[in-house]
Parts: C-alpha cells; sequence; structure tokens
C-alpha cells in the first residue's frame, strides 16, 4: 500500500473516533460527570485528553506498521479487523458511559474492549512485534479505565 493512502487508512478512522468520542464526552464532564461519585484514584481531568491523545498515535502508527505489509501475509487480514473492531468498541463506550449516561453499559463495553484488544495485541504481534508492543500502553490504561469504570458505577448505582 502506497504510504499516504496507509497513512489516511490508518490515521482517519482513529481520529474518527477520538472526535466522536470526544464530542460526546465534552458536555457531560462538567455536568453529569462532575456530580458522580468517583474514587480517590481518579486522575484529573486534564489527563484523560493527554493519555488519549498519546494512545491514539500510538495506535494509529501500530495500524500503519500492519498496513505495510504485504497484503498476502498470512493473517495481515484477521489483524487489520481485529484492530477495527476494538476501535469500534472504543468510540462505543464513550457513547455508553458519557452519552447513555451509563456506568454499567459503560462496564459492559469495557469488558468486550479488553477482550478485542488482547485479540489484536495478539494477532499484531505476530506480524510485527514493534506493532504490538504499541498497543500495550492502551491495554493497560483501558484496563485501569475498567477500574475507574466499575468504582463509579459501584459507587453510584
Amino acid at each position: 500500500m502506497p504510504r499516504l493512502p496507509r497513512f489516511l487508512t490508518a490515521v482517519l478512522p482513529v481520529v474518527a473516533v477520538a472526535v466522536s468520542a470526544s464530542l460526546i464526552t465534552q458536555p457531560n464532564i462538567p455536568t453529569w460527570y462532575a456530580n458522580l461519585q468517583k474514587p480517590g484514584f481518579t486522575p484529573p481531568n486534564w489527563a484523560f485528553p493527554v493519555a488519549w491523545t498519546l494512545l491514539y498515535t500510538m495506535m494509529a502508527y501500530a495500524l500503519w506498521r500492519i498496513l505495510a505489509l504485504p497484503e498476502n501475509r498470512p493473517g495481515r487480514a484477521a489483524a487489520i479487523v481485529a484492530f477495527f473492531v476494538q476501535l469500534v468498541l472504543n468510540g462505543t463506550w464513550s457513547f455508553a458511559f458519557f452519552g447513555g449516561r451509563s456506568p454499567l453499559a459503560g462496564l459492559v463495553v469495557i469488558a468486550a474492549l479488553i477482550v478485542a484488544i488482547l485479540v489484536t495485541i495478539r494477532a499484531f504481534w505476530r506480524l510485527d512485534r514493534p506493532a504490538g508492543l504499541l498497543l500495550v500502553p492502551y491495554l493497560a490504561w483501558v484496563c485501569y479505565a475498567t477500574l475507574l469504570n466499575g468504582t463509579i458505577w459501584q459507587l453510584n448505582g
């Protein structure tokens, strides 16, 4: 795949999810989210966009590396599908948690997201270890977010 189409294929979907998630999340932070009881390990609000910017950048670069592989490489197509499945779940979480104002729905989605990220890491790792490694901080953050989401659900249920 030539560089520009590969770049656009890797970056545009990730940016689309980031922007759509932000559009549904931002209006709910000073209203609904501010009024939720949160655990002491909740990071400050400014930390989320910083973390997600780094993670989305790493995700797009990981996909870019996989897209650079020959199209007939065994496992490449499945790895790309796995990436897009987890990306859809990533965006769905914001709509469930913030859009639906439902920590329980967010918890259901984020549990599926963890599984999808694990599948994607495994698929990427087999094809390109650096691409797989680029997703490990994302998995760690989502595991932390799962703990945060679950605790918010318990405190506000």
